[in-house]
């Protein structure tokens, strides 16, 4: 059968966690296809999607493992706090933080982490861009661009076949195209989800102040506004607002937007001037009732689709891809057929606690502080407050954020498969 195949593994959807796979499992001498309709030079220009994440430590460690330091370092903007405010004012406008605030400092965990940020800003088309020159120099093969069309699942080897009628032939496929997986929908795999009603406005400013690598989360009752700091004295708006607003807001002229953003920002940070284009995204969660069926394994996008608080949903993704790599690898290793139940049974159970877990803690936050009650504003200020003055508690929080704690795929110590 061997002879037949075009590869080990097909991975559908070449963003950043199909391409973190890709050359994971490159590195542990498996062979795997990329496929994406999106070609990797539109990916990096600065108007694609104008995104920026927040990357965990741990997935850090990840990207340097797969030899993509000398690319992202000098475009990584270390967090070295994170200040969260449960407000009802403006955001960075409002007067005075009042109790109902925390504080998480890098600092605190600098003896367990090695002195690593609580995690890194780094601009998309940055990791894109990194990530296609390593993608480049690895000799991957990638179709790009090319779409998947469908999926047959046969009882030893998956068949794709692409919009142009080509046929590829691999004993796994991977879903990582994003939401509305074609891989997911051919093995028939169910998904539950809802939409927030709210959307997320993304924005680039420059500051006149320097940010000192402190990132600012205020819980507003339309919800979360987080400025995140970037290198060059710029920061990431992430906006959220129902979605009318949101909407008005990407129509707005440039002055009434730098009004808006005035009002709600402040001046905590000097004059802030938005520049370039602006972005809205609508919010909802999607989750997959499984992770894997024969022949396929679901990571990223396809597979849990969350709200972005914290930043947790692409550090999800790379969590997987860390995972899905190593069990592949092993696998291999020992002989086994790679897209057996029994082999990514082993991926399923390593992650589906955890996605879980962080899906459902990034929905129940966004609930729990996008509203005006008063009960729940009394009961989350005074469990803000006391988990601010709770040492322990606030290093739990900042070592699992950074993706420190529980069963650590090697890529995401930092080490080699």
């Amino acid at each position: 059968m061997a002879d037949v195949l075009d590869a080990d593994v097909i991975i559908a959807g070449a963003g950043l966690t199909g391409a973190t796979l890709g050359l994971a499992l490159a590195s542990a001498g498996l062979r795997p296809i990329l496929v994406d309709p999106q070609p990797f030079d539109a990916q990096v220009a600065p108007t694609f999607d104008g995104r920026a994440s927040a990357i965990a430590f741990s997935s850090f460690r990840q990207w340097r493992a797969l030899g993509l330091g000398p690319s992202i370092e000098p475009h990584a903007q270390r967090i070295e706090q994170i200040l969260v405010t449960d407000g009802r004012g403006a955001g960075a406008a409002a007067p005075g933080a009042g109790p109902a605030y925390l504080r998480f400092d890098a600092a605190e965990i600098a003896g367990r982490s090695a002195g690593e940020p609580l995690g890194y800003m780094l601009e998309n088309r940055r990791s894109r861009a990194a990530l296609a020159d390593a993608v480049t120099r690895a000799g991957l093969t990638v179709l790009a661009p090319s779409r998947v069309e469908r999926v047959n699942f046969g009882p030893a080897v998956a068949e794709v076949t692409l919009a142009d009628g080509r046929i590829l032939r691999a004993p796994l496929v991977v879903g990582a195209e994003g939401r509305g997986s074609v891989a997911r929908e051919a093995a028939g795999i169910e998904v539950q989800g809802w939409s927030y009603g709210q959307s997320g406005v993304v924005a680039t400013v420059h500051l006149e102040r320097d940010h000192q690598g402190i990132a600012h989360e205020y819980f507003l009752p339309s919800g979360p506004f987080a400025i995140l700091p970037l290198t060059e004295q710029r920061a990431s708006l992430v906006w959220t607002e129902p979605t009318r607003r949101a909407e008005a807001l990407r129509g707005a002229s440039d002055e009434m937007f730098q009004a808006h953003l005035r009002r709600r920002f402040g001046d905590f940070l000097g004059k802030v001037e938005a520049r370039g284009p602006r972005f809205v995204y609508p919010l909802s969660m999607q989750l997959a009732a499984q992770l894997t069926a024969p022949r396929l394994a679901l990571l990223g996008d396809a597979a849990h689709a969350i709200h972005p608080l914290a930043g947790q949903g692409l550090n999800l993704g790379l969590k997987d891809a860390a995972a899905l790599a190593e069990v592949l690898a092993d696998a291999m290793r020992l002989g086994e057929d790679i897209g057996s139940p029994q082999v990514l049974e082993r991926y399923a159970r390593w992650r589906r606690l955890d996605n879980l877990a962080v899906s459902l803690a990034c929905d129940g936050f966004n609930r729990l502080f996008s509203n005006d009650n008063p009960i729940l504003r009394a009961g989350r200020g005074a469990g803000m407050a006391l988990v601010n003055r709770l040492g322990p508690a606030r290093r739990f929080f900042m070592q699992e954020a950074g993706g420190a704690l529980g069963d650590l795929p090697r890529l995401l110590r930092g080490e080699a498969l």
